[in-house]
């Protein structure tokens, strides 16, 4: 799960900036499936939208230069602590796979709008199933939570987003996978890095080789922790010697995560955040991750829960609107940043913890979703952040993300023509910008 370097598979429309740090755990990003029933002994795929922005690979290089690159990828191996054991019998039944590098360069695009990736993250099948995996585990995850101070429905909304709460953890062999995108070389160095630290985790006996599988990005187990985070923070809860995140007992992976969010401050019994009313008139400025007041502050300034209630003062919070005026508002909190240590697309933060909420017997988002919009394409999102800057409202780059300086170009543009000053990049603000 934690994985701020790897590009998403299921990326959102609104993902932050910043999708390229240590997110602790995470691969490729994929929802799992939400399906409720069980048919013929597995899970349906999930339905991941596509797009055809990036193009697509009709040939990849054959292998001819992968055994040379293993040759002298096995010397440097060697010099960080990998035994000559380790390296046989990890590479034994490891090969080329051209898939996986099929699917690092044309990964999907952004396709999925916010409304559109909830309806699946917290859908009524994944809120049910995640209430059977609470009650079937109840004792373990009542441990978890005791000794780590994470909310047993925490961790299980994680677990239902990356795994469909163990149901979709991946088949690809992990060793292969992370060699092949290595040779490719387009982020080598990243993927030596983690094959390293794969062959590490062999050595140290948590995992025979070929029972290393995971998604072709290299995230692993229940809970999707990529190797390098695995080494920084598995652990083993049940105490047999090994951090088990891959087998059907879920126990490690599950404490593992609960250890993660703990190690970067979950604070327990604060909200991620809280949906609220705006009142009329509101300061659209004012919704702005770096302006943080007290929610009785919030509430002096007529911001109240949907019962019209001033939010607890559990702590500072700042005002999203991560679908701009017409969508819903949340006032989020610290645990909101611990989650995106996790993955840093809002959309996902969101997903984690309304999945999270509605686990603990919390409503549906209230507030309506402007449906008629569609997200803009990559190309799009470029053109914009071209177009912004060329009107002189820099974004500071053209990259096609869409994060705090890109939002905060389109609010300033918004301002200067009379517009509510929400921030949001829809498809009629380009038009305008056209």
């Amino acid at each position: 799960m934690p994985f701020r370097a790897i590009l998403s598979t299921v990326v959102v429309a609104l993902s932050a900036e910043a999708a390229a740090a240590d997110i602790a755990v995470r691969g490729p990003r994929q929802t799992a499936p939400d399906v409720a029933v069980l048919q013929n002994g597995r899970y349906a795929a999930p339905a991941v939208a596509q797009t055809s922005e990036v193009p697509q690979v009709t040939e990849i290089a054959a292998n001819s230069g992968y055994d040379a690159w293993l040759a002298a990828f096995h010397g440097r191996a060697v010099s960080q602590g990998i035994s000559e054991a380790t390296l046989q019998r990890a590479f034994a039944g490891a090969t080329y796979l051209p898939d996986v590098v099929k699917k690092d360069r044309n990964q999907s695009e952004f396709t999925k709008t916010l409304w559109d990736y909830l309806d699946s993250a917290a859908s009524d099948a994944r809120v049910k199933n995640g209430k059977d995996a609470l009650r079937k585990y109840a004792k373990t995850l009542d441990a978890i939570e005791a000794k780590y101070g994470v909310e047993k429905e925490v961790v299980a909304a994680i677990w239902g987003l990356e795994s469909a709460y163990g149901t979709f953890r991946g088949d690809i062999d992990i060793i292969s996978a992370l060699s092949t995108l290595a040779f490719d070389g387009r982020r080598g160095q990243f993927f030596e890095g983690q094959l390293v630290a794969a062959l590490k985790i062999l050595q140290a006996g948590d995992v025979a080789p070929r029972n290393m599988t995971g998604s072709w990005a290299g995230a692993m187990g229940h809970t999707q922790f990529i190797p390098t985070s695995y080494l920084d923070y598995a652990v083993d809860f049940t105490g047999d010697g090994r951090r088990d995140i891959w087998g059907e007992d879920p126990s490690d992976a599950l404490a593992s995560t609960a250890a993660y969010l703990a190690r970067f401050g979950w604070v327990k019994g604060m909200p991620w955040g809280v949906e609220v009313k705006l009142p009329e008139g509101f300061d659209y400025t004012q919704s702005n991750r770096r302006i943080e007041k007290m929610p009785s502050d919030w509430a002096r300034m007529g911001i109240t829960d949907m019962n019209g209630h001033a939010v607890r003062d559990f702590g500072t919070a700042s005002i999203l609107l991560p679908a701009g005026a017409q969508g819903a508002a949340f006032m989020i909190f610290k645990n909101f940043s611990v989650i995106e240590r996790y993955n840093t697309a809002d959309a996902y933060v969101i997903g984690v913890g309304h999945l999270s909420d509605r686990l603990m017997g919390g409503p549906k988002i209230q507030s309506d979703w402007p449906r008629g919009d569609r997200a803009l394409t990559f190309v799009e999102r470029q053109e914009m952040q071209e177009r912004l800057t060329d009107a002189g409202f820099s974004t500071k780059g053209i990259d096609g993300r869409i994060g705090p300086n890109t939002i905060d170009a389109v609010r300033d543009y918004q301002r200067s023509k009379g517009l509510i000053p929400d921030g949001y990049p829809s498809l009629r603000l380009l038009e305008r910008l056209r």
